[in-house]
């Protein structure tokens, strides 16, 4: 068991378009399912985890989440990173970064949910001596998200785009931990995208692995998967 379990950023600032057709004025992690907001359901795994900080890296309409959340959820201490305009996913990391205090630190997408066992992929990530490790989860057909391609050995040669792939295949399942000594060191602009202009380019400079696992996984971006969740977790209300 490792001393100290990493500081969490959730990433839970983005405008979701598609989704707000269905939810006007609503915040993708705010979204309600079963009469909580989805974000709760990603909270919950980290509180029984063992894990204790949590980083909101907010913008669009994120005032809802910290009226809802404040300061706290169970034993979670919960902290806010606002964007004040779009910065990307890997913009809002790095502005979230400034409030990281551990070691190694864990990035999640606020609109999936992926219901791994977040202890297992950091000691993977802290065995492997890792600049970053990502949780793979394989699915059917990877064009809506793009693909990884993994060795045997769990390192990580290649990500392709959305338009490059097809068919089966392991597909990022937004949830990746990274080395801070590792992001520290990167000279980062302002705006970028994590996964396009960090990973793709950095994947054969420095030691990027997967850990992949077949556990429950639902993005709610589209209005059919936020049906989908209303059903599908009620698995998980009495977790």
């Amino acid at each position: 068991m490792f001393l100290s379990y990493p500081d969490i950023i959730i990433l839970a600032g983005g405008l979701g378009t598609r989704l707000s057709e269905a939810l006007p004025g609503v915040p993708k992690p705010m979204a309600p399912v079963n009469g909580r907001p989805f974000l709760e359901y990603l909270l919950k795994p980290l509180c029984d985890g063992g894990f204790r900080k949590v980083i909101l890296s907010t913008g669009y309409l994120g005032e809802q989440i910290e009226s809802y959340f404040g300061n706290r959820f169970r034993n979670l201490d919960l902290v806010y990173s606002v964007e004040k305009e779009q910065l990307g996913t890997g913009g809002a990391v790095n502005m979230a970064f400034r409030k990281v205090e551990t070691p190694h630190f864990m990035v999640m997408n606020g609109d999936t949910i992926f219901r791994i066992n977040h202890d297992f992929l950091f000691q993977k990530h802290v065995e492997n001596l890792a600049d970053v490790t990502l949780a793979l989860r394989k699915v059917k057909d990877v064009s809506r998200y793009g693909t990884v391609q993994l060795t045997q050995d769990h390192r990580i040669t290649a990500f392709r785009e959305k338009s490059e792939a097809s068919g089966a295949g392991l597909i990022n399942g937004g949830i990746n931990m990274i080395s801070s000594r590792y992001f520290s060191a990167l000279s980062l602009p302002e705006k970028f995208s994590l996964e396009n202009d960090l990973f793709m380019p950095q994947v054969s400079k420095a030691r990027y692995y997967g850990q992949d696992f077949d556990n429950y996984f639902l993005d709610i971006g589209i209005p059919e998967d936020y049906l989908r969740a209303q059903t599908e977790f009620h698995e998980f209300d009495n977790r």
